[in-house]
């Protein structure tokens, strides 16, 4: 398995565990809440790592994966990326910052940072897999 397949997986995961978390916290099952959502920061922290190991260590030796289609078709795709890589970037502050005040107990003040949160975190995921499959399964001469 390709490590760009592996960080696809991990997003997915990560997405799935966020839905389960949302639904339980709308449930008033705080404490699945809390296991869910510990797993999506464990799911998004494993990514975090992997995303950083196979940029700093294995795109230098094997190069850019280049996206080959042309006109509005990569003008989405870039404008998909771009929008995934500012919010990821906006994303883990925010993740930490939510993931403290409920530790702190600060029930309030996560709840307000968790509703900018969550969106955020969950499209960063899903955007995570659609640059996959854009990138490896749609992109015709693509190889992992």
């Amino acid at each position: 398995m390709s490590l760009p397949l592996v960080n696809a997986c991990l997003n997915a995961t990560a997405a799935v565990l966020l839905l389960l978390g949302y639904t339980a916290i709308k449930r008033g099952r705080r404490a699945v809440h809390e296991h869910y959502m510990k797993a999506a920061f464990v799911a998004s922290s494993v990514f975090l790592a992997c995303y950083l190991y196979y940029h700093l260590v294995v795109v230098p030796r094997q190069g850019h994966t280049t996206f080959n289609a042309s006109g509005p078709i990569k003008v989405a795709y870039l404008v998909m990326l771009a929008s995934h890589v500012l919010l990821a970037i906006v994303n883990l502050p925010l993740v930490l910052r939510t993931l403290w005040l409920a530790r702190a107990e600060r029930w309030d003040a996560h709840k307000r940072l968790a509703r900018i949160t969550f969106p955020i975190w969950m499209y960063v995921s899903v955007t995570g897999v659609l640059v996959y499959v854009a990138l490896y399964v749609w992109n015709p001469t693509a190889t992992e």
